[in-house]
């Protein structure tokens, strides 16, 4: 089957097979060099610079768009969830910049400073991360989750279902989610549709875009940028079927990756294996039993698998403390780089055709 716009809703929503990607969060560093690999590649043209395709916040904190579990989306049950669209300031507004001719020309370098402004030429009062290591929970046990997000190239995916014009669509071969811009007419349902609130409104061209799952790359057998040049390691790619990857074992065999917010209904491809935690404090300092992350905040992000997920993580690192083996342990590892790419290994620095000398 190829693409045909005039498709059935239910076609358009379907894929022989499934890429996906499992991000494990007890190696994600926040060190955001996801979000900089994507944003060189895919967001550098006029009306994208709000976009982050890839970003990673802190939980519990405000996210990326500002406040997005609040919008709406995705389904109940059946129905569609009604939601609405973040506004620019939700992303922090529009392009910043320096006051560098106040300070540089204007001879006021003894009594101004240089500082952020944003689009409006005044002080920003909110921009992406701007609640980064705030966090939850009290003294002696705060604690913060990094959390990196992308588009979730879902297998029930709402913004396929909301767009009228039957401009989004599930690839066949591989369920990558894309956005047709030559039939995208602006309408914003998709981002309205979308729980997650990964697709972003482009202002100058007046279209939709979105996370393209690097497609290019993948098409040469190389996997997203996102997640290969991930230097914490944290991230494994593959498709769903392919019982020899890390991705089935993590998510099938395993089953300790688990979707962001299964409840929103659209069957998401990305998927989190849920951080342990450092133990809690008493006030005067002294260790505690108790874990000092909620097992509570990690079910309401991950669903009601988490405490099984935890105790098989503690029970197989207890295994390879004791002197025996762990395939899961060694997985989640990874001491082969490319090994956690199922098979998408091929070097982003050579052109198509060349071979390594």
């Amino acid at each position: 089957m190829t693409y045909s716009p005039a498709g059935k809703k239910s076609t358009l929503m379907t894929s022989r097979r499934q890429l996906a990607t499992v991000i494990d969060l007890n190696k994600c560093l926040a060190c955001q060099t996801c979000t900089v690999a994507c944003k060189g590649l895919w967001t550098k043209h006029p009306g994208a610079e709000h976009m982050r395709f890839a970003n990673v916040t802190n939980e519990p904190g405000a996210g990326y768009p500002r406040q997005w579990r609040k919008l709406g989306g995705g389904y109940e049950g059946a129905k569609p969830r009604p939601g609405r669209c973040p506004s620019l300031s939700d992303y922090g507004g529009g392009p910043r910049r320096f006051n560098h001719e106040q300070v540089t020309r204007q001879g006021a370098g003894q009594r101004a400073h240089l500082q952020l402004l944003d689009s409006d030429g005044e002080p920003p009062t909110w921009g992406y991360n701007w609640d980064e290591e705030v966090g939850g929970g009290a003294w002696p046990n705060p604690y913060y989750i990094n959390l990196p997000r992308k588009c979730n190239h879902c297998s029930k995916p709402a913004c396929v279902d909301a767009c009228p014009k039957g401009a989004i669509y599930k690839r066949e071969s591989d369920g990558i989610v894309l956005i047709d811009q030559d039939r995208c007419s602006g309408h914003r349902f998709c981002i309205e549709a979308c729980p997650y609130k990964a697709i972003y409104f482009n202002p100058v061209t007046q279209k939709s875009e979105k996370c393209i799952e690097c497609f290019p790359r993948v098409d040469q057998g190389i996997a997203p940028a996102c997640n290969r040049q991930c230097i914490g390691r944290a991230r494994h790619y593959g498709y769903l079927d392919d019982e020899s990857g890390d991705v089935y074992k993590l998510v099938e065999q395993w089953r300790v990756a688990l979707p962001l917010h299964p409840e929103y209904g659209t069957l998401p491809n990305v998927f989190y294996v849920p951080p342990l935690s450092p133990q809690a404090f008493d006030p005067d300092g002294k260790l505690l039993d108790e874990m000092r992350i909620p097992m509570e905040h990690l079910v309401e992000l991950f669903g009601a698998e988490v405490p099984r997920v935890l105790t098989t993580l503690q029970a197989e690192i207890a295994k390879q403390k004791a002197g025996e083996s762990s395939e899961l342990i060694d997985l989640l590892v990874g001491r082969v780089w490319l090994d956690r790419f199922g098979g998408f290994t091929g070097d982003p620095a050579h052109r198509p055709g060349e071979r390594d000398e």
